[in-house]
């Protein structure tokens, strides 16, 4: 069934998620409403034109952009309290909430979980942007007892912010996903950022590019992520324990005096390139590998702009791109990742424009 975009939605909480959804469905037209228990948090959400703060008549959707455990609640009352409205929420968790909304009220027909992958290391409604959910997945994870209008007016709401429906996927197999490829990063993230708090500065001057890279998300909101760790704990928990035992088998390794280290530390490096190689590609794609173009840039205003012209003009997509600071110097190097077959013209076209470019290298997808 598809029906067009929702003439009017209420958005509960005001956070990144929620004011950005607010943000891209304003963009498309909608009639948005605003609500939060933080009455500061709201108004900045409606300075920012994500919508008005007076209460709607009868919204098409409720969306529910607060925490997992307060989603239950939430999606009861607001289905009693709208008896024409689908509901949906943005937790990252949805096994466990639809079955505890399914346990408070009869007219949990018309909810449908949902999940949009996209965010910011950032959080709050001075952090929102329209186009947050851009070309992103949405999930959306209906029961076999939705109604289906309820599912479609959703739907339409998620491409009004311009994601990208994923629909039926079965709840607890969602839980089962996020643990492995976003609640155990977001674990590993945080406790090896810990881990730099008493760290001498000295030290932490020889920070590279691989630190800040498996620590990016360790800025997240601690009270957002302990409520999505707790509520997901039954599928983080087996992924955690197997990531403890293959530790002990490296801690094992390193402690050991018969000279089998190097091989279990190969073999432990080595499960990590074929995991590595299994992440898909720009798009959802299948993986493919780049050839890298090291640049050695100045550190003055003016340098990346040239450099990124000259890559216009020489016709080549670059794929991804990387920058890297040099430790007290006033120098940088950006690595463009691009098709192995453009590799040899991007070379010529940045060396002919005095460009500073060192041999290429060979790399899977997002290395």
């Amino acid at each position: 069934m598809s029906v067009p975009a929702p003439a009017c939605v209420l958005v509960v909480g005001t956070g990144l998620v929620g004011t950005s959804a607010a943000l891209a469905l304003r963009r498309a037209g909608v009639r948005v409403h605003l609500a939060d228990v933080d009455p500061a948090a709201v108004a900045l959400a409606a300075d920012l034109g994500a919508g008005s703060l007076a209460p709607p008549d009868d919204p098409d959707v409720v969306l529910l952009a607060v925490p997992p455990s307060a989603v239950p609640d939430a999606a009861a009352a607001a289905l009693d309290a709208y008896p024409g409205a689908a509901v949906s929420d943005v937790a990252s968790v949805k096994g466990a909430v639809a079955r505890a909304v399914a346990a408070r009220t009869p007219a949990a027909r018309r909810f449908v979980g949902g999940h949009p992958l996209a965010g910011r290391e950032r959080g709050g409604a001075a952090s929102a942007r329209a186009d947050l959910f851009e070309g992103r997945p949405w999930v959306l994870c209906p029961e076999p007892g939705t109604d289906p209008t309820a599912l479609a007016v959703v739907t339409a709401l998620v491409t009004a912010c311009g994601a990208q429906p994923v629909v039926s996927m079965d709840p607890d197999r969602h839980d089962l996903a996020v643990a492995l490829v976003s609640h155990t990063p977001q674990v590993l993230a945080s406790l090896l950022a810990a881990r730099l708090v008493d760290a001498p500065p000295d030290l932490l001057a020889l920070s590279g590019q691989g630190l800040r890279d498996t620590t990016r998300i360790a800025a997240s909101d601690p009270g957002l992520w302990s409520d999505i760790l707790a509520t997901n704990a039954d599928a983080l928990l087996p992924v955690l324990d197997a990531l403890a035992g293959d530790l002990d088998r490296v801690r094992a390794a390193l402690a050991s005096s018969d000279g089998s280290a190097q091989a279990s530390l190969a073999a432990a490096v080595a499960a990590g390139n074929a995991g590595h190689a299994r992440i898909p590609g720009k798009h959802g794609s299948l993986p493919a590998p780049y050839t890298v173009v090291p640049v050695v840039l100045d550190d003055s205003p003016g340098q990346l702009g040239r450099l990124f012209d000259a890559v216009g003009r020489a016709g080549v997509n670059v794929e991804d791109v990387r920058m890297e600071h040099a430790p007290g110097r006033p120098m940088g190097l950006v690595e463009l990742a691009v098709r192995p077959g453009s590799a040899d013209t991007l070379v010529a076209a940045l060396s002919g424009d005095g460009f500073r470019v060192h041999p290429p290298e060979q790399r899977p997808s997002g290395g």
